[in-house]
């Protein structure tokens, strides 16, 4: 089905390029602006990728880390005017699109194997 050509414009004009490329598997720290009143920070998410969206402008990736025991995830929104930066940490060598299985694995069996550059 194909949209029209105004939406698609509007579309093609809310993507950010800029950002970093995000892979399922990689561990990744996202730098989101915080709005709180007037102030305004920037807050580190680091984790794991375990989900990513294809869908142009709606496209969004879930990451996924484990604070003080807990398992926290969190989906963000890839061209999000409020990711200030996304840093590549490490790169994960996964066979599959969708990690929901780590969210029943816990200590090294949570691991993702490192890809290496050959």
């Amino acid at each position: 089905m194909q949209s029209h050509p105004k939406i698609r414009a509007l579309e093609e004009a809310q993507l950010r390029p800029e950002i970093a490329p995000v892979r399922v598997g990689n561990t990744i720290r996202v730098h989101y602006k915080i709005v709180e009143g007037e102030k305004e920070r920037i807050q580190v998410f680091q984790g794991v990728v375990i989900r990513r969206k294809r869908a142009g402008a709606r496209s969004t990736f879930t990451v996924r880390k484990v604070s003080f025991g807990i398992g926290v995830e969190r989906v963000f929104p890839s061209h999000s005017p409020y990711i200030d930066k996304i840093e590549v940490v490490s790169e994960g060598l996964v066979r599959r699109s969708r990690l929901y299985y780590l969210r029943d694995l816990s200590g090294k069996k949570a691991r993702i194997r490192a890809r290496r550059d050959e």
